[in-house]
């Protein structure tokens, strides 16, 4: 598949719409809802995008890990625990959607991110109840619900930073800032492993990819501020919002 040739005005509508994509997505929104219809904008074909997206994302991991040292800090041994589990999860997508037709979750994706959104939404609900009602299944919410997520990012992901930060606020951290940095540094672990398929057996146009990266680099120093600066409940609200607005676009239209 040849390279598509990327004008000045493509490269800077990748370069913003990375920033705007790097910021939201590591303030706890969506990151693939600005970045991957930028690629499709430039003339990228859908499956080709999707992977051109996932090799750009990776730019996001070091600029939240920069962005949210504060509430990364004394989490080391946490995530070290679980991000092998994240990664083979990650790996486990990247090969099915290397291996298999898109649109094999079209129709699956759409309920899972209503039901990350709604969870989102009444997480405060949810865990009073927890709480309340300890029980085996609690115990394995956590190992489960990461693998399917890291599975569906590595396959497509968009939504998958919904479906995980409402699993952590469910099950590790109800303080949103937090969970949220959690979920930044669970999800490049994902990132990463797919990246590294998608580079020696998909098809990546580098030339589109490069100024995304470059973009989310910038953007996603800047999300985990604001994820600090805006009250939990009105965050939760618009990311919720977000996902369910993405379920309904991913129904009208399956991946």
């Amino acid at each position: 598949m040849a390279e598509i040739s990327t004008s000045t005005a493509d490269i800077l509508l990748l370069l913003g719409a990375g920033a705007l994509a790097g910021a939201v997505g590591s303030a706890g929104g969506i990151t693939s809802l600005i970045s991957y219809p930028a690629l499709l904008a430039v003339g990228i074909p859908p499956l080709p995008a999707n992977v051109t997206n996932a090799v750009a994302l990776v730019a996001s991991w070091p600029g939240s890990a920069m962005g949210s040292r504060p509430e990364l800090r004394g989490q080391g041994s946490w995530l070290r625990h679980w991000a092998l589990l994240t990664a083979v999860g990650g790996a486990g997508g990247t090969a099915l959607l290397l291996l298999t037709p898109t649109g094999v979750f079209g129709r699956v994706v759409p309920f899972l991110l209503v039901f990350a959104s709604l969870a989102l939404l009444l997480q405060p609900r949810v865990t009073s109840w927890q709480e309340s009602h300890h029980s085996r299944a609690n115990r394995f919410l956590l190992p489960f619900g990461l693998f399917a997520v890291s599975v569906y990012s590595g396959y497509f992901g968009a939504g998958a930073g919904v479906m995980i930060l409402a699993l952590l606020l469910l099950t590790v951290d109800q303080h949103l800032a937090r969970a949220n940095a959690l979920k930044n540094m669970l999800l490049g672990m994902a990132d990463v492993v797919s990246a590294i398929g998608f580079a020696l057996f998909g098809h990546v146009h580098w030339t589109a990819a490069a100024p995304l990266a470059l973009g989310l680099l910038g953007g996603s120093t800047v999300g985990p501020s604001i994820t600090r600066r805006v009250p939990g409940k009105v965050l939760r609200v618009l990311v919720a919002l977000a996902g369910i607005g993405l379920a309904v676009r991913l129904w009208v239209a399956p991946i």
